[in-house]
């Protein structure tokens, strides 16, 4: 692997020479973050001048792309697209393969949102906070948008303690507990940044295995008495692993590490890190899945190293995405949960419930088509409203 002068030994180094206790610790710890983000960004400036020395601005086509791609991956997750034709298939491209999704959003906001923070030296609060200001307003809007539907499910949670629960980590739709994990994993992981990188590294590798025991090991933890009256304990406050605490935080993690330290691995050996992290990946998933030991199938052990060599080779792809696949991802992803509600009430009026709804790939299709078709139009009705 090819590392940058801005190893994490060296952060670690720099961050310990702190003088005077605590207040030096951090004071070196903020000094070696901006020493690497300067070397980072001196390095991604050069040869991206133009003969007026301007620095041009860097596009991420592959990022973009797979935005899109991600989205789409969580309906087939919400639809199971391929049970009509085998379940066992269907389980290792949807739960295991489609499982890069949510963790890929996660190191995009790591990438792009936490880098820069950190990069700073934890100056630039105020652009943190509208980050999370901006977030957290979606999460809203999208939560009374989709309160109709809560409750015509049955949904509402119940009580001051169900609310918390519902708001904090579970989300009031099934989709809608992205928001919560990515607001709450972004402070956390700052948390552990200001102590020391270390300890943010440790802290969030510390807290995915802890949510793997109670995510696709379960059946493991289930035969330890002690370890399943914690995990009951912590299902009454959440009701899956999968979330700002345990799954979020590694993820956030590691894409500010890759924004920081620059490339890592060159192209070869990212394609077969990705290719033998991919098999080991679904040897696991079919390994748990067939032990019957999986309370949910969010979480992997080695959807780490398929997350480290596959958002590397998402970087490395030239050119330039059109815009929309950056902005109509998000509305895909919020919308569909509602196109599958209407898709499955105009089948049943319409009499076509057989070939729209119980055909799961064809479903599929219909909902991401029909969810595509909303993105467009919100994002053309957008770019006109900003052009008035």
């Amino acid at each position: 692997m090819s590392g940058d002068s801005g190893s994490l030994q060296d952060i670690r180094y720099d961050a310990e020479r702190g003088q005077g206790g605590r207040p030096g610790k951090m004071r070196g710890q903020k000094e070696a973050l901006q020493d690497m983000g300067r070397y980072k960004t001196r390095r991604g400036q050069a040869g991206k001048t133009g003969n007026s020395g301007r620095r041009r601005t860097v596009r991420y086509p592959g990022i973009d792309y797979f935005r899109m791609a991600a989205a789409l991956m969580v309906v087939a997750i919400h639809i199971a697209p391929f049970s009509g034709w085998s379940k066992e298939a269907d389980f290792l491209l949807t739960y295991c393969a489609g499982r890069v999704a949510v963790p890929f959003f996660f190191m995009t906001t790591g990438y792009f949102v936490l880098a820069a923070y950190v990069r700073s030296g934890f100056c630039r609060k105020r652009s943190f906070c509208k980050y999370l200001l901006k977030t957290t307003g979606l999460y809203l809007a999208v939560t009374v948008l989709y309160l109709p539907l809560t409750i015509y499910a049955g949904n509402l949670p119940h009580g001051i303690g169900g609310f918390l629960k519902a708001i904090l980590f579970d989300g009031t739709f099934y989709h809608l507990w992205y928001f919560p994990a990515v607001i709450l994993g972004s402070v956390l992981t700052v948390t552990l940044l200001r102590i020391s990188v270390p300890a943010a590294m440790i802290g969030s590798v510390a807290a995915y295995i802890i949510g793997l025991f109670g995510d696709s090991y379960y059946g493991v933890t289930e035969q330890v008495g002690g370890l399943k009256t914690l995990y009951d304990g912590i299902f009454h406050i959440s009701s899956y692993t999968r979330n700002g605490i345990f799954f979020a935080p590694v993820f956030l993690m590691l894409g500010m590490l890759l924004a920081l330290s620059g490339k890592w691995c060159t192209q070869k050996e990212c394609v077969c890190g990705m290719i033998v992290s991919s098999v080991l990946l679904l040897g696991e998933g079919f390994l748990t899945y067939s032990m019957g030991w999986q309370r949910h199938n969010s979480m992997y052990l080695f959807l780490l190293p398929v997350m480290f060599f596959l958002f590397q080779l998402l970087l490395m792809i030239p050119g330039r995405a059109p815009a929309f696949f950056r902005n109509g991802s998000m509305i895909l992803y919020v919308i569909h949960p509602a196109v599958i509600v209407a898709l499955r009430g105009a089948a049943k009026g319409l009499k076509l419930t057989e070939l729209l709804i119980d055909r799961a790939f064809v479903q599929y299709l219909s909902v991401c088509a029909l969810s595509l078709a909303a993105a467009v139009v919100f994002c053309k009705a957008k770019e006109m409203y900003l052009q008035r």
